[in-house]
């Protein structure tokens, strides 16, 4: 399988840790045990070829480039949180510990409008002395059913990505000594420019990966 570019190749292997839904992208002797004969085709060659990719980049990126690449691109709650938490002590940085920590997790998780959706709820009725028991038992539990599946319905469109509350965006709370903000959007554009070029160079040292052993489509040269 060829990837038309690296960014493909590396957004597609780490959505293959994801679609796995086990981690650690096992699914590869899955596959392979899976035919008992004749050739892997179609998804299942995709999904194996992904899962490779996934495996060979992970094993020789430096530490540092692949928790880039991860916190930059996957969608795998629990490996991107933990490549967050791994790229802070490795940022140069007057900032503090709490600012460099917020600036890294803002980065990797852009805030994005329009992603909640408000629950509509029911309010159960009161219930006056001439209702059965029996009756406002069964208002109630009908009620708190279509809330609840109001509920499941509202989170529907985010339960498979992490949303930061509005507040964490906002600079200010990043640091409690009270500082300008020219001070605090100085700190955090250097941080952004130190991640991202952190993910510059990973994706450099990917393609050079992945046209060793001949994955790359033209348009990667």
């Amino acid at each position: 399988m060829n990837y038309h570019n690296v960014v493909s190749a590396v957004v597609r292997a780490l959505a293959a840790e994801t679609i796995n839904s086990a981690g650690g992208c096992n699914v590869e002797p899955r596959v392979q045990s899976g035919k008992i004969k004749g050739e892997i085709v179609g998804r299942d060659a995709a999904l194996l070829a992904d899962c490779i990719v996934h495996r060979l980049l992970h094993a020789e990126l430096s530490p540092r480039h692949w928790n880039a690449l991860v916190a930059k691109y996957s969608t795998h709650k629990g490996r991107k949180a933990g490549s967050i938490g791994s790229l802070v002590p490795v940022i140069a940085t007057p900032a503090p510990y709490l600012f460099t920590q917020m600036a890294v997790m803002v980065w990797a998780i852009p805030q994005v409008r329009g992603i909640r959706r408000e629950a509509v709820k029911l309010k159960a009725p009161r219930h006056g002395e001439d209702v059965k028991p029996w009756r406002a038992e069964a208002e109630n539990a009908a009620i708190a059913r279509a809330n609840l599946k109001e509920e499941q319905k509202a989170g529907s469109r985010s339960s498979d990505m992490i949303i930061l509350a509005d507040s964490n965006y906002d600079m200010t709370t990043w640091d409690a000594q009270g500082l300008t903000e020219r001070t605090y959007q100085r700190w955090n554009k250097a941080i952004r420019g130190a991640l991202e070029g952190l993910v510059n160079d990973a994706l450099v040292e990917a393609q050079h990966l992945l046209e060793s052993v001949g994955v790359l489509g033209e348009e990667a040269a």
